[in-house]
């Protein structure tokens, strides 16, 4: 009969942790990129809650407050920042559907992963790094931003609202807007534990009125002057002037553009940068 010896276990053992950690290795190397595939997988069953508004919405838009309300201006002057009123608020629902999707994406997710079905831990238990799972999100969350902006891009120059050959760059603008504003809710998000409806209170108060001072629907020049600064420090505005400058040439100076850009992506990078903070912090208690 054959005794089993240490070196007899020895072997396997060492194998099976060999492979254990070679599998680790990829999650921990691309791990931001399961977290996007986990959220694809999981968007893929209620797939029609992302189709049918990415489809109906912009066609609603398009047809209510380009053509309806376009038909009412066509009576008074005639047009709005020299362009019709159809080629003017079209970049700006372009971005303002982004910006409304960003509000989605970075509160619901974050706070069914952190509190309400707490999945962010069981990621952070597994070789994913609390930094992997806010990049996983973000990455989630840009690509729907990207899909959503390409369908509202072929309805707008359906529509004849995209005068330059410049105007599909609107879609990249509608991007940085959500993230620009994203960035910084992702880490608020983050940053809460307790239930207070905090999330009512960020769509009522900071999300409507940013959709309805950022010059939207009006140039912001028309709000009053205590008004205007909603605007300056809105992504929303921001990103609306920059997708404006691009599908019509708003007519904007360098400088100002330059200004777009530099706040779009700095807000990002803040709020992004903090969101992997925060989330660190609660995860590798």
């Amino acid at each position: 009969m054959t005794t089993a010896t240490t070196n007899d276990f020895d072997g396997p053992s060492t194998d099976a942790s060999a492979a254990a950690l070679r599998a680790a290795l990829r999650p921990r190397r691309f791990g931001a990129l399961y977290v996007l595939e986990h959220r694809l997988r999981a968007a893929r069953q209620a797939w029609t809650s992302f189709v049918f508004p990415a489809l109906g919405t912009p066609v609603l838009y398009l047809f209510a407050m380009g053509l309806g309300l376009g038909s009412l201006i066509r009576q008074g002057s005639g047009s709005v920042d020299g362009v019709s009123y159809l080629v003017f608020v079209a970049p700006a629902l372009l971005t303002a559907a982004a910006f409304q999707t960003a509000s989605e994406e970075f509160i619901f997710p974050i706070r069914v992963g952190f509190k309400w079905n707490p999945i962010f831990f069981g990621m952070n238990a597994a070789p994913l790094s609390p930094g992997q799972i806010i990049d996983g999100n973000v990455l989630a969350t840009s690509v729907r931003v990207v899909l959503n902006g390409l369908v509202y891009f072929a309805l707008m120059a359906l529509f004849g609202a995209v005068p330059s050959g410049w105007g599909v760059l609107s879609v990249l603008a509608a991007l940085l807007t959500a993230l620009s504003f994203g960035g910084p809710l992702c880490a608020y998000i983050a940053s809460l534990d307790k239930e207070a409806s905090q999330e009512t209170l960020v769509l009522r108060f900071v999300v409507m009125p940013l959709t309805l001072f950022s010059g939207t629907y009006f140039p912001l020049a028309l709000m009053p002057v205590y008004l205007q600064w909603i605007g300056w420090i809105s992504p929303l505005w921001h990103g609306t002037q920059l997708a404006r400058d691009l599908t019509y040439g708003a007519g904007e100076p360098g400088w100002l553009v330059a200004v777009h850009l530099a706040y779009l992506v700095a807000t990002f990078v803040v709020g992004w940068q903090l969101a992997r903070r925060i989330a660190g912090k609660r995860l590798n208690k």
